[in-house]
């Protein structure tokens, strides 16, 4: 995080922000890395023969093997890099950290640049272009908020305390890092815009509570803002479980909640007597009036409607903001958003939490059955993926009859929300063992009990998709089961092939940082920068998109 500017430094940015830049410095100042023998090793590590890979002044090309040769007297190791057209470049080792390897934003095959042209430079200067309109949204926020002071919140009272000590797991070490750097934004006098950023299940919400707990201790109103009603209702659950023994009052909205009880908790917001208000993008809407709003928390804000994120970034200049994502943050893009946003980041497991065994293979009857024979003799609970609604309910009755002592049911983001909820509330309290289910439990359920998933035609899934579903089992001290079948006869191939290998070999805890390196980087950076950015990476590829990125920022501040 860089230091406050000054109320002269803030102007002299918004004038910069205004000024249509023609151009930029050498990239050669960004693009160096530190420790060239430590890139080296990293570099080679990561990328095999096949590899695409992009040169600085050259553009994308195939790396295809090592070559040695002699210049002035002495034998040199090159990389081969070939072009369009079979062209060829050697590059020296010793002039490596001039190369990355290429991350796209699919799994289409990027167009090899052709040498000695002058495409290359055209593509570079359009991303650059849209590069410096991001830049410049992302600081135009920050500048706005260095204007806008506000009272510090309370310290810590007897009652966070008590709070903090009610917790029954042991906090990570980055949690705890986490909780006291939102603290401190909280005790001054800045508002609050910060990152949170953690793979699936390692402890985001509890550290959103503690925050929450902090504002609302302290007299003022807080929104949690959640992409789907389940999630709400999860979290609205959660919330008043972990702060029943004070006295501030939880409540959520959402198509769940019936209309004479929303009309209720609009007019209890309004006149203040609601503390926490936990909903769907319904709290958005223009009939909700706070009191006095003091902070915002936003789940996968990137899973929002556009007019949603509009509103949202007006809000963003008035109200402390913590923004909580599960989708990992590679280290490239890390370093240059923590140039302009506050970033907290939970990288280590919980204590206790054990690797998902994860199985891919041909769909098969007899192994379904197994697997929820298995658990459901340890008293645990299952999700089934059927992600079709039009045949949930024969896949249910298919279920059903294979395990006639189970208790099985199904939901799918089509029912009426009544049913939905009804469906949901006996699987939290477990008096269903099976849930078959679409795709809609695929971001943020915390069932410390569900520690078996199933999930059919995982090849149609993306690797995000198949980790984040994944996530929702092995919430606990328990081992958890994820079995990722294709059909019978089927042959995974290119792509497909290729996820499942990758969701497979990534068995170990906090995988998804390790993921982000093969699909989750683009989602990363669609998310956080925004979907149209995806092309632009494709273009230059993610590493050489990060250091315009950068670079942009350095020029813009």
């Amino acid at each position: 995080m860089f230091n406050p500017l000054t109320n002269e430094k803030v102007r002299e940015l918004k004038e910069l922000i205004i000024i249509p830049f023609k151009s930029l410095p050498d990239l050669d100042k960004v693009w160096k890395k530190q420790g060239d023998r430590e890139y080296e090793k990293i570099f080679l590590s990561e990328i095999k023969i096949g590899d695409y890979v992009v040169h600085i002044d050259n553009g994308i090309g195939k790396f295809i093997g090592f070559e040695t040769r002699l210049s002035n007297g002495q034998k040199t190791e090159n990389l081969i890099v070939e072009y369009a057209r079979g062209d060829r470049m050697f590059v020296p080792v010793n002039q490596i950290e001039r190369l990355t390897k290429y991350i796209g934003g699919s799994a289409k095959k990027p167009a090899l640049s052709s040498l000695g042209t002058a495409s290359w430079e055209r593509i570079k200067q359009r991303v650059k272009d849209s590069v410096i309109e991001v830049a410049k949204e992302l600081l135009e926020v920050y500048a706005r908020r260095e204007f806008v002071k506000r009272k510090p919140y309370q310290h810590d009272s007897a009652w966070q305390k008590h709070l903090e000590d009610s917790f029954e797991y042991h906090e990570t070490s980055d949690q705890i890092q986490a909780i006291n750097e939102i603290k401190k934004d909280l005790e001054g006098t800045r508002p609050m815009d910060r990152l949170l950023v953690g793979d699936v299940g390692f402890g985001k919400t509890e550290v959103a509570i503690r925050g929450a707990f902090k504002v609302a201790a302290s007299g003022f109103q807080v929104a949690v803002l959640v992409p789907t009603t389940i999630l709400a209702e999860q979290h609205y659950h959660l919330f008043k479980e972990r702060l029943e023994d004070f006295p501030l009052k939880v409540a959520h909205l959402s198509c769940f909640v019936e209309d004479v009880e929303q009309k209720k908790t609009i007019n209890n917001l309004e006149n203040g007597s609601i503390d926490i208000i936990i909903g769907t993008h319904r709290i958005l809407s223009k009939d909700i009036k706070f009191k006095n709003l003091g902070l915002l928390i936003v789940d996968e804000e990137h899973r929002f409607g556009v007019i949603q994120k509009e509103k949202l970034k007006k809000l963003r200049t008035e109200l402390d903001v913590l923004s909580l994502s599960a989708t990992p943050i590679p280290r490239t893009l890390h370093m240059s958003l923590t140039k302009i946003r506050d970033i907290s980041l939970l990288a280590t497991p919980p204590f206790g939490r054990l690797p998902i065994e994860t199985k891919v293979e041909e769909y098969n009857l007899e192994e379904v059955k197994t697997a929820i024979e298995k658990e459901l003799a340890r008293s645990g609970q299952v999700f089934y993926l059927s992600n079709r609604v039009a045949t949930i309910q024969a896949k249910t009755k298919q279920i059903q009859g294979l395990i006639p002592s189970a208790r099985v049911a199904y939901a799918h983001g089509q029912l009426h929300e009544n049913k939905i909820e009804k469906v949901m509330d006996l699987f939290f309290d477990g008096k269903i063992d099976v849930l078959v289910c679409t795709s809609i439990i695929g971001s943020g359920l915390d069932i410390p009990n569900v520690n078996t998933i199933i999930v059919e035609n995982s090849h149609k899934f993306g690797l995000a998709d198949l980790y984040q579903l994944r996530g929702r089992v092995g919430r606990g001290a328990r081992e958890a089961f994820a079995y990722l079948f294709y059909p019978k006869n089927y042959k995974p191939e290119g792509a497909a092939a290729m996820r499942l290998l990758a969701i497979s070999q990534a068995k170990e805890l906090g995988s998804g940082f390790k993921i982000a390196n093969q699909d989750l980087e683009i989602r990363g950076a669609g998310n956080l920068l925004g979907s149209a950015q995806s092309g632009n990476i494709s273009l230059v590829g993610f590493e050489l998109y990060v250091q315009l990125l950068t670079q942009a920022v350095e020029q813009l501040k």
